[in-house]
């Protein structure tokens, strides 16, 4: 790792520049412009997030807090958890815990930073990961790595379905520096009375061993409090999800980011509900002036996102749809399978829902709350499978009246390519023009954003889409 990487902890340099983020804002137009102008390095992502309103910047202060919570929680006495997007941190709130999510305080540096998380991903491989592995957690594990984070005092995780890049970095992390481990495994199936009874079961010992660790009985209590939060939550986001129905929508690209990354840091806790209600505001204002979410005022295309968005130089990705007039209509991060929510009502035995009645049944709730977290509701074994990556991606597109599918993952996303093609070539079938990204999600040396949306540009033009 270079010298100058290593002079300031990543925490605390992404803590701060996001905080001063969040007040960039709060001045003048006339002083937000001169802001702009003195922090060219920054000026692309903070000014994507200010062009999208008040909910923009509240998302900016709710990332600021996430790293403000970690940089805290020493002081306070709290426990840092490792953990993954694929494992809700709603018990980890409950019990007063301060989650530390991976893939999130990777795609953050991603966008954020013009120089990226590479050097931190190369210090992973040079330590003994393979650089084969998946770069949304090798980001910020090399960091953590690197001695370059807030110690993190245990590790707990999800095994999203079949994906052993994932699997194996937790597992890498822990063993590299000795914190204590635990992996939840995925239920085989969803719906299933046995398969759903392993995983609830699974879930206690996972209890179990957070209270053995960190000294701390669960509070039931306080956990109803948690779940009662992420009952609203679930309600708004539904509210949201039902105007990405619309066409045009009110919901702006920008937005489906906010949705999946807020709950990602939050779920459970008031901070994620606070940023869903400006969101919900801001949208349903659009609907009264009559504005669609895109700035250009005209959607020519919606597309769907089988996998996940890009996350590398600022925020072009989401930039282009605005440019092109693409609505986005979410991804398999931004679904929750509520029960309720319209994609869960076409695909049976999928919905989870929220019992606070008992501490049996809310341990029960997050369980199942877990096993339909992205991936491990999702790609768990045959893309063609009941429940699975297929069917879900069909209903959403036919339910948001998708125009085309799109896959975005990274290289080391071996369980998603090994199926890719014969998944693309059946929703090709049923008339989904599909179109697979061959970049990195995290990594912009795999392919450089010029090429990428030189590629997408290609393949609307070419498809008939867009012209």
């Amino acid at each position: 790792m270079r010298p100058e990487i290593a002079e300031y902890n990543y925490d605390w340099l992404m803590g701060n520049t996001l905080k001063a983020a969040s007040k960039v804002p709060l001045g003048s137009q006339k002083e937000t412009d001169l802001t702009l102008r003195y922090i060219p390095s920054y000026t692309g992502i903070l000014k994507s997030f200010i062009d999208a309103g008040p909910t923009g910047v509240r998302f900016l202060k709710l990332l600021a807090r996430y790293y403000e919570n970690i940089l805290n929680a020493r002081d306070q006495g709290k426990k840092i958890v490792g953990t993954t997007f694929c494992n809700t941190p709603t018990i980890l709130y409950a019990m007063d815990m301060v989650p530390a999510t991976f893939e999130i305080l990777t795609a953050i540096g991603c966008l954020v930073w013009k120089r990226g998380m590479f050097d931190y991903m190369d210090h992973c491989v040079e330590v003994g990961m393979p650089e084969t592995s998946c770069s949304a957690q090798r980001g910020f594990l090399g960091a953590f790595l690197a001695g370059l984070f807030e110690n993190i005092d245990f590790v707990v995780c999800d095994t999203p379905g079949v994906c052993d890049t994932n699997a194996n970095a937790f597992a890498f992390s822990s063993t590299y520096l000795d914190k204590p481990f635990y992996q939840l495994n995925y239920p085989s199936a969803i719906g299933d009375d046995r398969s759903q009874k392993y995983h609830i079961d699974d879930y206690k010992e996972l209890v179990r061993f957070i209270e053995r660790h960190s000294k701390k009985k669960l509070d039931y209590d306080r956990l109803a409090v948690v779940l009662q939060e992420v009952d609203k939550q679930d309600a708004i986001t539904a509210d949201l999800e039902d105007m990405l129905l619309m066409v045009p929508t009110p919901i702006p690209p920008i937005f489906n980011l906010m949705i999946y990354a807020g709950r990602f840091c939050f779920a459970g806790h008031p901070e994620y509900t606070e940023l869903l209600e400006v969101m919900l505001a801001d949208a349903h204002q659009r609907i009264k002036n009559g504005v669609p979410g895109l700035k250009s005022g005209e959607e020519k295309l919606r597309l769907f996102m089988c996998y996940i968005d890009h996350y590398t130089v600022d925020m072009k990705f989401y930039d282009y749809l605005e440019e092109r007039g693409i609505a986005h209509t979410g991804s398999i991060l931004t679904r929750n399978f509520r029960d309720g929510n319209k994609y869960a009502q076409d695909l049976p035995d999928n919905a989870y829902r929220v019992d606070s009645s008992t501490p049996e049944a809310m341990l029960d709730t997050i369980a199942q709350m877990n096993a339909r977290m992205p991936m491990v509701r999702s790609i768990r074994g045959p893309y063609d499978q009941h429940g699975m990556w297929l069917e879900e991606s069909l209903a959403c597109a036919k339910l948001y009246q998708a125009d085309c599918v799109i896959y975005n993952g990274t290289p080391g996303c071996r369980n998603t390519w090994g199926m890719l093609k014969p998944f693309a070539r059946d929703i090709e079938k049923l008339g989904y023009p599909v179109h697979i990204m061959n970049d990195d999600g995290f990594d912009d040396r795999v392919e450089s954003w010029e090429a990428t949306r030189d590629r997408l540009d290609e393949f609307f033009h070419i498809r008939g889409l867009l012209q």
